[in-house]
């Protein structure tokens, strides 16, 4: 059974129509490939959207300011990737006159460009014969030929990039990469693949020996880590509050929320009004009240953020207080964006 025919011609059969999809242009391939990292491809399009009409071309994002760039990219998470975004798309306006490289190995030298990501361009844009191994190549590939390797291990690494490279077909690369990762996005899903429909199904190792649901191996992942944030929604008689800029290495770097207190577990208004002379310079509130009754857990890779939103209010006024009509402006976190729709004072 030749594999790399079969995914040519199942590709043809059932691509998605996607707005990427019609273009080699690689500034176009490039904005889609970093947004679908991390990202479903159903919530990642209007993102890209919404990128293309604001910037058309990557003169028009190098130009942007980081703050234009955050806010256009809030919601989808993992910030650095808008930020590298930003840095590449300078580097290929004025290193390369806004002309991408052609080459894997230039491709590889850019801000938040990897394997993936520089296989991806080199092979879609410019022809060139480059393996794509995302997760979706990954579970194709580990469960027809039945590999447990641990695809998040160096061994695994490597041994997955070296098959790729030797099933591609390259004189279709272009196509063939395409296909091999939108078979793994559309028939051999991480849950519940409808084998009996796939055209690969005769010569399928985990199939034959039962082992869809185990393949592919990875390795777990650390501890998942408990944080408590205390958002401090400080509003003054103007109907002002306070948001600052997160710095820093951690999550939510450059975007914008209000004054935190972060504890080490839930605490109560009385521990909030303790603290609150440590965090702002202002005479006694009015009033303290917790917003959320509700517990709001917001979910990150590796840490979940217990998160309260406190409502404080003063008589006098803020001193470079932000009007509360305003602050849908401003990049902020999903989970600081959310609150902002509902709050009412």
């Amino acid at each position: 059974m030749n594999f790399s025919r079969i995914i040519l011609e199942w590709y043809e059969l059932n691509k998605r129509l996607l707005p990427w999809r019609s273009t080699n242009d690689p500034y176009r391939i490039w904005l889609s490939e970093i947004m679908l990292q991390q990202t479903r491809v159903a919530q990642g399009i209007p993102y890209y959207l919404k990128f293309v009409e604001a910037f058309p071309k990557v003169q028009d994002l190098a130009a942007a300011s980081e703050e234009q760039v955050l806010k256009l990219w809030q919601g989808l998470g993992y910030y650095s990737r808008a930020r590298n975004l930003l840095a590449t798309a300078k580097i290929i306006t004025e290193k390369y006159e806004g002309k991408f490289p052609n080459t894997y190995k230039e491709l590889m030298q850019l801000k938040g460009i990897g394997d993936y990501t520089a296989s991806a361009i080199a092979s879609i844009c410019f022809d060139r014969p480059e393996a794509v191994v995302d997760g979706n190549v990954y579970r194709v590939l580990a469960r027809y030929y039945g590999i447990d390797l641990p695809i998040n291990s160096s061994e695994g690494i490597l041994y997955f990039k070296e098959l790729a490279k030797d099933i591609m077909d390259v004189e279709n690369i272009r196509d063939y990469n395409q296909g091999i990762m939108e078979f793994g996005a559309l028939q051999c899903t991480p849950k519940n693949p409808d084998c009996s429909s796939c055209p690969l199904q005769k010569s399928c190792l985990a199939l034959a020996t039962n082992h869809i649901d185990s393949l592919p191996v990875k390795i777990k992942k650390n501890k998942v880590r408990d944080r408590y944030f205390n958002y401090l929604v400080l509003v003054d008689e103007n109907n002002q509050t306070l948001l600052q800029q997160r710095k820093g290495n951690g999550i939510w770097q450059n975007l914008y929320e209000f004054p935190l207190l972060e504890t080490d577990k839930y605490i109560d208004q009385g521990e909030v009004a303790g603290n609150l002379r440590e965090l702002v310079a202002l005479e006694e509130p009015s009033e303290i009240y917790l917003y959320n009754e509700s517990k709001i857990v917001h979910k990150l890779s590796h840490q979940h953020l217990h998160t309260r939103f406190w409502i404080i209010t003063f008589e006098s006024k803020l001193e470079n207080g932000i009007q509360i009509a305003e602050l849908h402006k401003y990049p902020v976190p999903v989970l600081i964006a959310d609150f902002i729709k509902t709050f009412k004072i």
